[in-house]
């Protein structure tokens, strides 16, 4: 059964994207793109769930948007449109009578009426300043009644619609930041190396003249699963890791204590710098599955080093 439905789905959905009017939908993106004040979307019943999740997606994208009830509408949140916005309705019938309730107030307002319907010849349709029509096949419900492939091609269509806009106003990452500062989103896009690197005393160092015996110490007591080798300028020479001194101790025995870190210290290891994202380390280091990295050194531009960069405390951090 499921996979029936599933298919049936898939075939609904597929003409919809066969049978969209994509000139349509251009010119209605131009009007969304054109709109000098805010976005103003609304429905009634499950279309009015798709207009707010649109609005959302809008606003959080770049674009101004929001959401109003018709029935709010009707009750004073109308006052909050000026001349310089859109109001867009969405509604598979076209007929909902909340919704042409507000068609003579909203002319009243001089604000610009979108219609977004499946039925090109309702009373909706030909009373909105511009409409575009979204063809549905037939609902999923066996009925054909319950709002499912409707409503699927709504979202479809608003979520288009919000990314073309998106990346018609060349809306940057750092932005999106700003408009998620809270949430794994948040963290993902705005915590930097710096934020969670160790620093001082906390990172584990050794000079490459530095034997393997006296390194030991160094390596246990900081936890953190490496050693970062460095000159008297504290410049990044190498690394040698937990992995290094088992595989170091299985090749060579218990002779290679007495051998220097210039010895073993793996010579061109894996870095960031400070300013970069958590989330580009964390994908560096775990970009290659084969040899997984668990912590990266921070440097600066002349190699100097900083501080050291952890997987566990990134993962930690909640990203």
């Amino acid at each position: 059964m499921l996979k029936e439905l599933f298919d049936k789905k898939r075939e609904y959905l597929n003409h919809f994207f066969e049978s969209i009017n994509l000139q349509e939908a251009e010119k209605f993106l131009e009007i969304l793109r054109g709109c000098r004040g805010l976005m103003v979307f609304t429905g009634v019943g499950k279309s009015g769930l798709i207009a707010k999740k649109i609005a959302v997606t809008m606003t959080s994208t770049g674009s101004r948007a929001l959401y109003l009830s018709p029935t709010n509408a009707l009750h004073g949140d109308l006052g909050i449109l000026s001349k310089e916005d859109l109001f867009i309705l969405l509604s598979k019938s076209g007929e909902s009578d909340e919704l042409l309730s507000l068609l003579p107030f909203l002319r009243n307002k001089g604000v610009k009426i979108l219609g977004v319907v499946s039925n090109p010849k309702s009373r909706l349709a030909k009373a909105c300043d511009f409409t575009v029509t979204l063809p549905v096949m037939k609902e999923l419900c066996p009925f054909n009644l319950a709002p499912t492939t409707s409503t699927a091609i709504q979202m479809i269509f608003g979520d288009v619609m919000a990314i073309a806009l998106m990346q018609k106003s060349n809306f940057t990452m750092d932005q999106y930041a700003m408009n998620h500062p809270a949430g794994s989103i948040g963290k993902r896009m705005t915590v930097k190396v710096s934020d969670l690197m160790l620093v001082g005393n906390h990172v584990p160092l050794c000079k490459p003249e530095d034997k393997l015996v006296d390194t030991l110490v160094e390596l246990s007591n900081k936890r953190c699963g490496c050693v970062l080798v460095i000159d008297e300028n504290k410049t990044l020479q190498g690394i040698f890791t937990d992995g290094d001194l088992r595989r170091a101790l299985l090749n060579q025995g218990p002779n290679v204590l007495q051998m220097t870190m210039k010895q073993l210290m793996t010579c061109s290891p894996k870095f960031m710098p400070p300013g970069k994202l958590a989330l580009e380390a964390m994908q560096l280091m775990e970009a290659d599955q084969k040899n997984a990295i668990t912590c990266l050194p921070v440097i600066d531009d002349n190699k100097k080093v900083l501080g050291l960069i952890k997987l566990h405390d990134i993962i930690q951090s909640g990203l």
